[in-house]
């Protein structure tokens, strides 16, 4: 719980200096560790922050610097499904910033693009609380895409055998 705090209170101080230097209310989508601490699904210890970059303005920066440690993810290389948004998470306690975490469907469709010791780790403790169904939809909706990297698209479908048979989806 003490990490999750410290993932808040970075966020907590992105509002204020959002509202010190007169920054509008914006959109935020966290995935990744970060997400999956702030959503509770798991508790594997990470200060990263991934989010999806929507085209933000560059005045943003003084906000995002709050987060220290963060990787802004470009859409068209992301293994995101284009109805995401239809999915996520508010984290209300935020008043100012709308701050949103992706479902752990989400989640562990973008981990499978690389399925490394420390992604699978998160997949073994998501996909309890996961509806494989909805995983097999974000999946399809994601070979769909003709936004995504080629090779971004490649690399997935070359994981996704291995995702299935070790996870039964």
């Amino acid at each position: 719980m003490a990490l999750k705090k410290q993932l808040e209170d970075k966020i907590f101080d992105m509002e204020k200096v959002a509202i010190a230097f007169d920054i509008e209310p914006f959109d935020i989508y966290f995935l990744g560790g970060a997400a999956c601490i702030l959503g509770e699904y798991t508790e594997r210890a990470t200060r990263d922050f991934d989010f999806i970059d929507l085209n933000y303005p560059s005045k943003l920066g003084k906000v995002f610097v709050q987060l220290r440690d963060f990787d802004m993810l470009e859409y068209e290389s992301t293994i995101i499904s284009p109805k995401y948004k239809e999915r996520v998470i508010k984290l209300n306690k935020f008043k100012y910033l709308n701050v949103y975490l992706l479902s752990p469907e989400d989640i562990i469709v973008s981990k499978i693009i690389r399925l490394e010791q420390k992604d699978i780790e998160d997949i073994d403790e998501l996909i309890d609380i996961a509806d494989k169904e909805l995983i097999n939809q974000i999946i399809d909706e994601v070979l769909l895409r003709d936004d995504l990297y080629e090779s971004k698209k490649d690399q997935f479908i070359k994981r996704l055998p291995k995702f299935r048979e070790r996870y039964y989806v």
